[in-house]
Protein backbone atom coordinates (compact mmCIF):
# COMPACT_ATOMS: atom_id res chain seq x y z
CA UNK A 1 0.00 0.00 0.00
CA UNK A 2 1.44 3.35 -1.07
CA UNK A 3 0.43 6.57 0.66
CA UNK A 4 -1.69 9.10 -1.23
CA UNK A 5 -1.38 11.73 1.48
CA UNK A 6 1.52 12.93 3.55
CA UNK A 7 0.93 14.46 6.97
CA UNK A 8 3.94 16.54 7.91
CA UNK A 9 4.48 18.47 11.11
CA UNK A 10 7.29 20.74 12.19
CA UNK A 11 7.55 19.05 15.57
CA UNK A 12 6.03 16.05 17.30
CA UNK A 13 4.45 18.52 19.72
CA UNK A 14 2.05 19.23 16.81
CA UNK A 15 0.87 15.59 16.77
CA UNK A 16 -2.20 16.03 19.03
CA UNK A 17 -3.59 18.47 16.42
CA UNK A 18 -2.42 16.63 13.30
CA UNK A 19 -3.65 13.26 14.59
CA UNK A 20 -7.20 14.38 13.76
CA UNK A 21 -6.35 14.21 10.05
CA UNK A 22 -4.81 10.76 10.50
CA UNK A 23 -7.94 9.49 12.27
CA UNK A 24 -10.06 10.87 9.42
CA UNK A 25 -7.92 9.14 6.76
CA UNK A 26 -8.10 5.89 8.71
CA UNK A 27 -11.90 6.17 8.74
CA UNK A 28 -11.97 6.98 5.02
CA UNK A 29 -9.45 4.21 4.20
CA UNK A 30 -7.09 6.64 2.46
CA UNK A 31 -3.45 5.50 2.76
CA UNK A 32 -1.24 8.11 4.40
CA UNK A 33 2.17 8.63 5.91
CA UNK A 34 3.24 10.74 8.89
CA UNK A 35 6.55 12.52 9.37
CA UNK A 36 8.04 15.25 11.54
CA UNK A 37 10.21 17.54 9.43
CA UNK A 38 11.34 21.02 10.34
CA UNK A 39 11.88 23.80 7.82
CA UNK A 40 14.44 25.26 10.22
CA UNK A 41 16.07 22.24 11.89
CA UNK A 42 16.02 19.69 9.04
CA UNK A 43 15.84 21.76 5.83
CA UNK A 44 17.72 19.17 3.75
CA UNK A 45 15.21 16.46 4.65
CA UNK A 46 12.30 18.83 3.90
CA UNK A 47 13.77 19.53 0.46
CA UNK A 48 14.34 15.83 -0.23
CA UNK A 49 10.78 15.00 0.86
CA UNK A 50 9.18 17.78 -1.19
CA UNK A 51 11.13 17.08 -4.36
CA UNK A 52 10.37 13.34 -4.22
CA UNK A 53 6.76 13.44 -3.01
CA UNK A 54 5.25 13.14 -6.49
CA UNK A 55 7.50 10.23 -7.47
CA UNK A 56 6.48 8.55 -4.20
CA UNK A 57 2.79 8.68 -5.19
CA UNK A 58 1.74 11.50 -2.85
CA UNK A 59 -1.30 13.40 -4.17
CA UNK A 60 -1.75 15.98 -1.38
CA UNK A 61 0.46 17.17 1.48
CA UNK A 62 -0.91 18.43 4.79
CA UNK A 63 1.71 20.43 6.64
CA UNK A 64 1.17 21.65 10.18
CA UNK A 65 3.41 24.24 11.78
CA UNK A 66 3.37 26.67 14.65
CA UNK A 67 5.07 29.96 15.43
CA UNK A 68 7.08 31.05 12.35
CA UNK A 69 5.25 28.30 10.42
CA UNK A 70 7.43 28.20 7.34
CA UNK A 71 7.05 24.47 6.69
CA UNK A 72 3.93 24.53 4.45
CA UNK A 73 5.31 27.34 2.29
CA UNK A 74 8.77 25.83 1.98
CA UNK A 75 7.24 22.52 0.88
CA UNK A 76 4.91 24.31 -1.57
CA UNK A 77 7.90 26.11 -3.09
CA UNK A 78 9.52 22.77 -3.97
CA UNK A 79 6.64 20.64 -5.25
CA UNK A 80 3.73 20.95 -7.69
CA UNK A 81 1.59 18.83 -5.33
CA UNK A 82 -1.18 20.72 -3.49
CA UNK A 83 -0.20 21.69 0.05
CA UNK A 84 -2.73 22.32 2.81
CA UNK A 85 -1.33 24.30 5.73
CA UNK A 86 -2.54 23.79 9.28
CA UNK A 87 -1.57 26.68 11.56
CA UNK A 88 -0.80 25.29 15.01
CA UNK A 89 -1.63 27.30 18.11
CA UNK A 90 1.81 27.51 19.71
CA UNK A 91 2.11 31.20 20.56
CA UNK A 92 0.12 34.40 19.96
CA UNK A 93 -3.05 32.23 19.93
CA UNK A 94 -1.86 30.77 16.62
CA UNK A 95 -2.24 34.05 14.72
CA UNK A 96 1.48 34.12 13.95
CA UNK A 97 1.21 30.66 12.32
CA UNK A 98 -1.97 31.55 10.46
CA UNK A 99 -0.48 34.69 8.96
CA UNK A 100 2.79 32.97 8.08
CA UNK A 101 0.96 30.21 6.20
CA UNK A 102 -1.84 32.15 4.52
CA UNK A 103 0.27 35.02 3.15
CA UNK A 104 2.21 33.24 0.43
CA UNK A 105 3.70 35.05 -2.55
CA UNK A 106 2.13 34.70 -6.01
CA UNK A 107 2.92 31.33 -7.56
CA UNK A 108 3.38 29.48 -4.26
CA UNK A 109 -0.15 28.73 -3.03
CA UNK A 110 -0.86 26.98 0.24
CA UNK A 111 -4.49 26.17 1.00
CA UNK A 112 -4.92 27.13 4.64
CA UNK A 113 -7.44 25.92 7.19
CA UNK A 114 -8.31 27.31 10.61
CA UNK A 115 -5.90 27.31 13.52
CA UNK A 116 -5.60 23.70 14.73
CA UNK A 117 -7.93 22.70 11.85
CA UNK A 118 -6.30 19.39 10.90
CA UNK A 119 -9.65 17.62 10.54
CA UNK A 120 -10.78 20.17 7.94
CA UNK A 121 -7.41 19.76 6.22
CA UNK A 122 -8.10 16.03 6.01
CA UNK A 123 -11.58 16.58 4.62
CA UNK A 124 -10.30 19.09 2.04
CA UNK A 125 -7.58 16.63 1.09
CA UNK A 126 -10.15 13.87 0.57
CA UNK A 127 -12.23 16.21 -1.59
CA UNK A 128 -9.15 16.94 -3.73
CA UNK A 129 -8.43 13.24 -4.15
CA UNK A 130 -12.14 12.60 -4.85
CA UNK A 131 -11.97 14.64 -8.06
CA UNK A 132 -10.21 11.65 -9.62
CA UNK A 133 -11.36 8.77 -7.43
CA UNK A 134 -15.03 7.78 -7.33
CA UNK A 135 -14.58 5.57 -4.25
CA UNK A 136 -13.14 8.44 -2.21
CA UNK A 137 -15.85 10.71 -3.65
CA UNK A 138 -18.60 8.38 -2.41
CA UNK A 139 -16.99 8.08 1.04
CA UNK A 140 -16.71 11.88 1.26
CA UNK A 141 -20.38 12.31 0.35
CA UNK A 142 -21.32 9.71 2.99
CA UNK A 143 -19.14 11.44 5.60
CA UNK A 144 -20.86 14.77 4.96
CA UNK A 145 -24.31 13.15 5.08
CA UNK A 146 -23.39 11.71 8.47
CA UNK A 147 -22.45 15.20 9.65
CA UNK A 148 -25.97 16.34 8.76
CA UNK A 149 -27.47 13.42 10.69
CA UNK A 150 -25.40 14.30 13.76
CA UNK A 151 -26.78 17.84 13.78
CA UNK A 152 -30.37 16.66 13.27
CA UNK A 153 -29.97 14.20 16.15
CA UNK A 154 -28.30 16.81 18.36
CA UNK A 155 -31.20 19.18 17.74
CA UNK A 156 -33.65 16.44 18.75
CA UNK A 157 -31.71 15.93 21.97
CA UNK A 158 -31.83 19.68 22.66
CA UNK A 159 -35.62 19.50 22.57
CA UNK A 160 -35.52 17.33 25.69
CA UNK A 161 -33.98 20.21 27.66
CA UNK A 162 -36.86 21.81 29.52
CA UNK A 163 -36.91 25.46 30.61
CA UNK A 164 -39.77 27.49 31.98
CA UNK A 165 -39.35 30.30 29.45
CA UNK A 166 -38.21 28.27 26.45
CA UNK A 167 -40.43 28.95 23.44
CA UNK A 168 -39.57 26.03 21.18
Amino acid sequence: MRPLVSIIMGSTSDWPVMKKAAIFFEEMEIPFEINALSAHRTPEQVEEFAKNASDNGIKVIIAGAGMAAHLPGVIAAMTPIPVIGVPIKASLDGLDSLLAIVQMPPGIPVATVAINGALNAGILCAQMIATGDSEVYNKTVEYKENLKKKIVNANKELKSEKFKFRTN
